[in-house]
């Protein structure tokens, strides 16, 4: 794999989880939300990501990581007993969105480290190329 290559995959990984990113932010921003457009709480959303494969013009194809997917979690929101809310039921019961704040924590900082790592991979590529630049002169 050459070193352009290499930069390609990166930036694959990269698109991919800063798309992870924005929909850990939107999960956390929307963790008491109860009404949405489409009716009832908002459902946590998680995203997949899958093998992509690029081909380039007289070059080996290399795979990098894309997007798969945003889905929406399906498993039930906690009830909460508050009948002053204006989404509460007869029985008084809220239904609350199915956002766990500390597991979308622990996504942002594992999302966020990938990223890092990431960014690192291309300035050490950057490095790297120079370096192979000045040899050359």
């Amino acid at each position: 794999m050459n070193l352009i290559s290499g930069i390609d995959v990166t930036a694959g990984a990269l698109n991919a989880n800063k798309t992870r990113l924005d929909i850990v932010a939107q999960n956390i921003a929307n963790a008491q939300t109860t009404r949405t457009p489409e009716g009832g709480p908002y459902r946590r959303k998680v995203v997949t990501f899958e093998n992509e494969l690029l081909k380039r013009e007289g070059a080996a194809p290399v795979q990098t990581v894309r997007v798969g997917s945003v889905l929406s979690d399906k498993s039930p929101g906690q009830q909460v007993y508050n009948p002053q809310h204006p989404d509460a039921g007869p029985d008084g019961l809220v239904t609350m969105p199915n956002v766990n704040l500390s597991f979308e924590m622990v996504d942002l900082i594992t999302a966020s480290r990938s990223y890092e790592a990431n960014l690192n991979m291309i300035s050490a590529t950057r490095k790297m190329l120079a370096q192979t630049l000045g040899i050359l002169k």
